[in-house]
């Protein structure tokens, strides 16, 4: 992926202070700036997501801040992180938004709109989506955003299923497979992310499987995780439901019996939510995908399970 330099993105300033008119005549406190967010940084953010119940994987950070680091913002009030957002450009065409939080101390200020007036501009040009929470919904449609589908949640601890791959087989992911995969994702997902998948397939903790045919070519892959509770499952993308129950079955397979998996689930794709419900799992939240443009193409008839609510 470009560097935030590099032709089609707009860079935003390293810092926007308090004081003065930011984005689109934005005032904020004097003691306030918004810049990019370091390291260390972005680990406290994920501490947030921890505490308002969110579920973050353990090495989130390390895997999303590199696909776009000066699309992750963070909003100071006294040299104090007390807001963040994340605007990561894919494409010159797709952007995508997550992390919108402000410190619970600081709610209703407005240093969160602030805060998120200095990061849009990052996504100039571009169609941006975001998963919304329901009581936040409202205020992203004020924004621009309309509604395309809802993600739900679900969680449990995982039956075990017979499921055979048929002629397809079920492989670990090796170095080798990473462009045939890349290949493949960039049908299911809006743009091509063949850099963040490099991260995503070998972090540490995550465990990766890809489904081939008697060719060798990619007829699915997916990954878990481990998570603040128990391990998430995403993406999770098939080009058919038998795919899609062999590879979820690979991913689970020799977990304790206690460990919970969470899924998010398109709401609309019966086949994915009668696999999260054949093995056990059971919704346990909602979240509303929404765009400020016509949705990007993607093959949400192979998405079993989306890659994360974060970076979509």
């Amino acid at each position: 992926m470009s560097s935030p330099g590099c032709t089609g993105r707009r860079s935003i300033p390293a810092t926007v202070r308090a004081g003065r008119t930011t984005t689109k005549g934005v005032h904020v406190r004097e003691d306030f700036a918004v810049a990019q967010a370091t390291a260390a940084d972005w680990d406290e953010i994920v501490e947030w997501c921890a505490q308002e119940g969110w579920n973050p994987g353990l090495g989130d950070a390390a895997c999303f801040r590199p696909t776009d680091p000066a699309g992750f913002l963070v909003g100071r009030l006294g040299g104090r992180v007390v807001s963040a957002v994340s605007v990561v450009t894919y494409s010159p065409d797709f952007a995508f938004l997550g992390f919108y939080l402000v410190h619970p101390d600081h709610r209703g200020t407005g240093l969160g709109m602030a805060t998120w007036k200095a990061a849009l501009p990052h996504a100039e040009g571009r169609v941006i989506g975001l998963d919304a929470v329901p009581e936040q919904r409202p205020n992203y449609e004020r924004s621009g955003f309309a509604a395309a589908y809802d993600n739900v949640r679900y969680t449990g601890r995982p039956r075990g299923g017979d499921a055979a791959s048929g002629a397809e087989a079920v492989r670990s992911v090796t170095p080798y497979h990473l462009d045939a995969i890349s290949a493949y994702d960039s049908g299911c997902f809006p743009a091509e992310r063949h850099a963040f998948l490099s991260r995503w397939l070998t972090a540490e903790g995550h465990v990766a499987r890809v489904l081939l045919d008697e060719a060798g070519h990619v007829t699915g892959y997916g990954v878990i995780r481990p998570a603040v509770q128990g391990l998430r499952v995403g993406p999770l993308f098939a080009d058919t439901e038998q795919g899609a129950a062999a590879l979820f079955d690979a991913l689970t397979a020799g977990l304790p019996a206690e460990a919970e998996v969470c899924v998010d689930v398109p709401d609309h794709h019966a086949a994915a939510t009668a696999l999260a419900e054949s093995r056990g799992l059971a919704p346990a939240a909602r979240f509303t995908r929404m765009y400020t443009g016509p949705a990007p193409y993607a093959r949400l008839d192979a998405t079993y399970a989306t890659t994360t609510l974060e970076l979509g």
